[in-house]
């Protein structure tokens, strides 16, 4: 059996507040804040986001671009062409999250083996 480690009981734990959760159930999902981060920068077409973002599928980036406009973070607009593209640009909740997620870059160039690398220039300190 493990030894305890002090006075831990429940009461002492504090649970997350609702806000903390809502934000993660959507970031909290993988690719997500990618997305975000390369809205920052200017509106793309969704073939553009899917080259920005190496790695994810089509289906993936239209599930995650769905649940970012539903939360009132992206603007889907559609271009009648020909052909016809759809263009996607961050609200202004969604441009509101760009300091953070620049803090969040800097975090991880710090503090994460990995140095940074991978994240989009625009979030490096």
């Amino acid at each position: 059996m493990a030894k305890d480690r002090g006075d831990h009981n429940e009461q002492a734990c504090k649970q997350v507040d609702g806000e903390m959760t809502r934000f993660f159930e959507l970031f909290g999902k993988r690719w997500t804040g990618l997305i975000v981060a390369v809205l920052t920068e200017q509106g793309a077409y969704f073939a553009d986001l899917r080259r920005a973002i190496p790695g994810i599928s089509e289906r993936m980036l239209s599930d995650r671009l769905t649940e970012l406009t539903t939360a009132g973070l992206v603007v889907r607009e559609v271009d009648a062409g020909p052909p016809l593209r759809v263009a996607y640009r961050l609200t202004d909740a969604g441009n509101a999250l760009e300091p953070a997620l620049k803090e969040l870059s800097r975090w991880a160039e710090n503090h994460l083996p990995s140095g940074g690398e991978d994240c989009p220039e625009q979030f490096r300190g």
